[in-house]
């Protein structure tokens, strides 16, 4: 995905766009830094729950956060879903690095990278 370039953004802007719920995801950040596995979904979203079962299928380890559902917390969603630059939910962090959303687990899961990441 092509990004604006940040010589293009005015820095009333981008003073904006950083502090935009800056701490939600300084949140998703410590948490990214503390644990292995990180899930960050919503509510009633069925692909979250999905990779949530994935994950526990193989008994792995996770920090799950979830931000409101598809009625409530769409803002907070936004700015995560901008610092990360992942359009969807879930959003799935093994050892601080995004490897995507629960097709690109179960890919990775299938491939054996998953494990390998892991260790």
């Amino acid at each position: 995905m092509k990004k604006l370039d940040a010589s293009k953004v005015h820095s009333a802007a981008a003073k904006a766009m950083n502090e935009f719920h800056a701490g939600i995801v300084s949140e998703v950040e410590r948490a990214v830094g503390e644990h292995d596995v990180v899930v960050v979904g919503m509510a009633q979203n069925p692909v979250v729950k999905k990779a949530r079962k994935v994950l526990g299928a193989k008994g792995v380890q996770y920090h799950y956060i979830a931000h409101g559902s598809y009625s409530s917390k769409w803002k907070e969603r936004l700015a995560i879903k901008l610092w990360s630059g992942w359009p969807t939910f879930p959003m799935v962090f093994i050892k601080g690095t995004l490897i995507g959303g629960c097709a690109e687990l179960e890919a990775l899961i299938a491939s054996g990278e998953f494990d390998t990441m892991l260790a």
